[in-house]
């Protein structure tokens, strides 16, 4: 077998009879007329052995190279697919023959000529000129498939991407998911806004943030866990519509469903509640699911979940009820406690009862909820940001939706009184969460909202999960290009 250096030697010395030979092997441009999938729209009707008297040039990645006597193919895949190229001797010049020698799979490379179809049925271009646009020098994968190669495709995603064209179409469907989440929302009339990044303190989430250090202000910055505590701000300044599609940044665990960097949408809507949200939060899944799907119906790893019906609305305390029939409020936390350790979790540092409820749902509910359902009314304990409940006591307005089981969101009445507000933050600081570690209070956003907040709904979405769950991808890493990787 040739190794990888055998061939990369090849390449090199091909490269170098290019230059021999006067030619510039990476040219600054290539005037396409024709992508691959326009000629198949365009020239769909033609029979077998039928030219046309069309002239086009087209260009793209090499991925195939073979002669045949008289014949010779190219394989060029540009952004739009695959379109053979055509060499035949008394057609195309004898010096483009020798051209192709020189070409291996992994280059970039133009042709031009008629279009045709080949008595074997496939349309081409009988090239009169090829020209060299990019020589490669690394040779491509033989295969690119298979559980031994995954974690070299996450590493080389540019490789995946040239050897795999379905992994582009996950791509290409990611972004049209977005597009249509941004759709909706100016549709509503929100108007999409940016948050600072590097953030002198922060908040807004139950997480452990990345740090690192400004030079020009001689401080501590972080990395933005979640843009809520900025877009309220927002909100105060009177800016009744607001949302930011944006990367959060958590220095915590990489998992199937979790990566460090990882995009979220969060919007706020002044006048609005819970209900308003989980109103929007069901619009923007169907729009979304028919951007890719063209109707409201998808598959993930087999399961059939149809988002045309409205969404179930489901107490925390009536789910732990309806899927492992356990009454929350007959128990002692001790007990809870017990359940949790039988189903094979443990709470790490168990003070608060309604963080006991929250992780008895989690550990005998939650994978339960399959089909899209609100989970709504949690205890208090389970976020300081949100509004208590209007109708039952120790509960608050807060709702996250699942499907599949994950949680595809999280949304709240978002708590507006102030001085509520700083003694929630005062005491989760002073209780210390994420993981036992300090959550300090953010002075200004407390400052700000003594200033006046309206009443407001708000609402964040993973996207990377969301386009998982569409796109029917079975890791995180499989809709991010570039995941966050351990160095070899």
């Amino acid at each position: 077998m040739t190794t990888y250096e055998e061939l990369r030697a090849s390449k090199l010395e091909k490269l170098t009879k290019l230059r021999e030979k006067g030619i510039n092997p990476f040219p600054y441009q290539y005037i396409r007329t024709h992508t691959a999938n326009e000629i198949k729209e365009k020239f769909n009707s033609l029979q077998n052995g039928e030219e046309t008297q069309v002239n086009a040039k087209v260009c793209g990645k090499v991925m195939g190279v073979r002669g045949f006597g008289k014949l010779a193919f190219i394989d060029l895949w540009d952004d739009s697919g695959k379109i053979q190229v055509q060499l035949k001797t008394g057609t195309t010049p004898e010096h483009a023959f020798e051209l192709m020698g020189l070409m291996d799979a992994g280059d970039y490379a133009g042709a031009e000529g008629k279009i045709i179809r080949t008595q074997r049925g496939e349309l081409s271009i009988l090239a009169e000129n090829i020209q060299v646009l990019s020589k490669s020098i690394a040779p491509l994968p033989d295969k690119w498939h298979g559980i031994s190669d995954i974690e070299a495709r996450y590493r080389q995603r540019y490789l995946d991407l040239a050897m795999n064209p379905d992994v582009k179409k996950v791509f290409v469907g990611r972004a049209k998911i977005i597009q249509s989440v941004r759709k909706v929302l100016d549709n509503q009339g929100f108007i999409e806004v940016e948050v600072p990044t590097l953030q002198p303190q922060y908040g807004g989430a139950n997480a452990r943030p990345f740090t690192t250090h400004s030079n020009a202000l001689e401080e501590e910055l972080y990395l933005n866990i979640s843009p809520e505590l900025y877009l309220k701000r927002l909100t105060m300044g009177n800016m009744e519509k607001v949302y930011t599609i944006t990367k959060n940044f958590r220095n915590e665990d990489i998992d199937k469903t979790h990566n460090p960097e990882f995009t979220t949408m969060e919007c706020y809507w002044a006048y609005a509640d819970y209900n308003d949200m989980m109103e929007l939060m069901e619009e923007i899944f169907r729009e979304a699911c028919m951007a890719v799907h063209g109707n409201e119906q998808f598959t993930y790893q087999g399961k059939e979940i149809d988002l045309s019906q409205k969404w179930e609305r489901l107490p925390m305390k009536k789910a732990i009820q309806k899927y492992a029939d356990i009454d929350v409020d007959s128990l002692t936390d001790t007990q809870m406690l017990e359940l949790i350790a039988k189903s094979g979790k443990k709470m790490e540092n168990p003070k608060l009862r309604g963080l006991i409820i929250n992780e008895l749902f989690e550990a005998v509910a939650e994978h339960h909820l399959i089909q899209p359902t609100h989970l709504m009314d949690h205890p208090y304990e389970t976020t300081p940001l949100c509004k208590e409940h209007r109708t039952e006591k120790g509960l608050i307005e807060r709702f996250e939706s699942f499907i599949n089981g994950w949680e595809m969101c999280n949304a709240y009445s978002e708590l507006n009184d102030a001085l509520k507000q700083r003694e929630l933050l005062e005491k989760q600081a002073k209780e210390g969460r994420a993981k036992g570690e300090e959550m300090p209070v953010d002075e200004d956003f407390l400052k700000a909202m003594e200033y006046g907040m309206p009443p407001t709904g708000g609402l964040g979405i993973g996207i990377d999960r969301m386009c998982m769950l569409l796109l029917d991808q079975p890791t995180i890493r499989d809709v991010i290009f570039f995941p966050q990787m351990r160095n070899k």
